[in-house]
């Protein structure tokens, strides 16, 4: 995917940047163009390993205001999961970390959303049983300071409840959507309203969880013969929050209610999901918060035409959602 925010290297300043930070050398295979943020590229190191190169956007490049810096939000996501038990939840290896990349190992297998049509029938259910368990061990993990919002995006985007952080999440991307003149289709105050009419169920969490809040298809790897997950990547959209909102993101590979192969399997892993109205009325503001992100993102990283269509879609059945819980 295209974007604005991508940052392109020939083979040799892409050689000379390694060699500069992590004293190691690569040869450039080729660009992996699936990302929509960060640009990647497939190298072999000096040493002989294959390895993906992840850069951060230009100095320069337009971002969000929760986007500066989250770059690292991957790298101290990937310290935490290799310090869980081998396995627990699985990706690449973090080989080196630089403010202005990162060298990760190749993972195996394929983003389930190439790989869904090859799966062996009856594959899904079981995967996504898996997806489930792998999601509550993720949630495991807490923040140090034991404060809400984003790692490593400016102080104003975290709080010490999750009330506070949520709003002023919601307030960045309404300041990007005025910078940007964002088509939001509704006036930001009746967001606003929105989200104060649901600052009641906010106050139910209590206690900050590493939320990936990007886990769709693309970003989840199978094995191609559908017997497990082999990683999950790009965790730098990841927050301190309320597990439940990362339902918002899974629900674009298949189910994640009650009933659910997904929910069964988190439940299974000690994770704990009960939905009560207050837990639908936060699943609905995630989903305000997501399709919000979705159409701010567009204007900086130069998206539009069906793109943008299908994201104000999204942000108009967020906005129906809420209001029909009254």
């Amino acid at each position: 995917m295209q974007s604005r925010t991508k940052r392109h290297l020939t083979s040799a300043e892409l050689d000379a940047l390694l060699r500069g930070s992590a004293g190691l050398g690569c040869r450039l295979e080729h660009e992996l163009t699936d990302g929509w943020f960060n640009s990647a590229y497939r190298v072999q190191l000096d040493d002989g390993r294959p390895a993906v190169v992840k850069l951060a956007p230009p100095a320069d490049a337009p971002v969000l205001r929760y986007e500066r810096g989250i770059l690292g939000t991957e790298a101290m996501v990937y310290r935490r999961l290799a310090a869980l038990p081998a396995g627990a939840v699985p990706g690449p290896e973090l080989i080196h970390a630089d403010e202005e990349f990162l060298v990760l190992s190749v993972l195996e297998g394929t983003p389930w959303d190439k790989a869904g049509a090859q799966l062996p029938p009856g594959a899904e259910p079981a995967l996504r049983r898996e997806l489930g368990a792998i999601t509550a061990r993720l949630h495991t993990l807490a923040p140090a300071d034991g404060r809400f919002g984003y790692p490593a995006a400016e102080s104003a985007l975290s709080a010490a409840d999750w009330r506070t952080a949520f709003t002023a999440m919601v307030e960045a991307l309404l300041d990007d959507a005025a910078h940007w003149g964002s088509p939001l289709d509704l006036p930001p105050g009746d967001i606003r309203a929105l989200v104060s009419d649901g600052g009641y169920a906010l106050d139910q969490v209590t206690e900050p969880r590493l939320v990936h809040f990007d886990l769709w298809p693309g970003n989840i790897f199978v094995d191609p013969m559908g017997h497990r997950i082999t990683g999950l990547i790009d965790h730098e959209r990841a927050f301190w929050g309320d597990p439940a909102a990362e339902l918002v993101s899974l629900d674009f590979g298949g189910g994640t209610g009650p009933d659910s192969d997904l929910v069964a399997g988190y439940a299974e892993a000690g994770g704990s999901l009960d939905f009560t109205p207050a837990l639908h009325h936060r699943l609905a503001l995630y989903q305000l918060y997501l399709a919000l992100l979705l159409v701010v993102e567009c204007a900086p990283r130069g998206y539009e035409g069906d793109h943008l269509a299908f994201c104000r879609r999204l942000l108009v059945e967020a906005v129906a959602r809420l209001r029909a819980l009254g």
